[in-house]
């Protein structure tokens, strides 16, 4: 399930409808194991070191409900003239994706028109990850049970 029309316009709703008329605006969707899309966005902090990416709603939220995600799209949109552009993943939300393993697809923007993207799998996104030395890595990444490190 690639990043497809309709999950980066999932994205684009979502800012319009929570940001309408506003020149900037900016969230996310991602597509679920399942299909589902779960979509969200980033609240403004005064402090810009506590600020969160579009897409960690709709990870935590994917965590909640126990599913893979398995593409993901995130759009700005500097001002209503220019229409959304596609933001590729910051390294951050890179390695939260991860979690659901290298073959997660991700939007990432054509340089001559950030309004087109291409779909890359994180394993092309950042091809020296840094957990790749690691031979013996399982995808997806499963979290220890917290019982089992007592």
């Amino acid at each position: 399930m690639a990043v497809d029309q309709e999950l980066v316009d999932a994205a684009i709703g979502l800012a319009r409808h929570r940001f309408p008329g506003q020149d900037w605006s900016g969230a996310a969707a991602l597509r679920l194991d399942d299909g589902a899309i779960l979509t969200s966005t980033a609240p403004d902090a005064p402090n810009s070191a506590v600020g969160l990416c579009h897409e960690t709603g709709a990870i935590c939220e994917a965590f909640k409900l126990g599913r893979r995600v398995v593409a993901s799209v995130c759009v700005t949109a500097a001002d209503k003239d220019r229409g959304y552009w596609i933001l590729a993943p910051c390294g951050v939300c890179q390695e939260r994706l991860f979690a659901y393993g290298p073959d997660v697809e991700v939007a990432v923007p054509e340089p001559a028109d950030p309004r087109r993207w291409r779909t890359l799998q994180l394993r092309d996104v950042q091809p020296h990850w840094f957990a790749r030395v690691f031979p013996d890595d399982v995808w997806p990444y499963e979290a220890q049970d917290p019982e089992s490190r007592n």
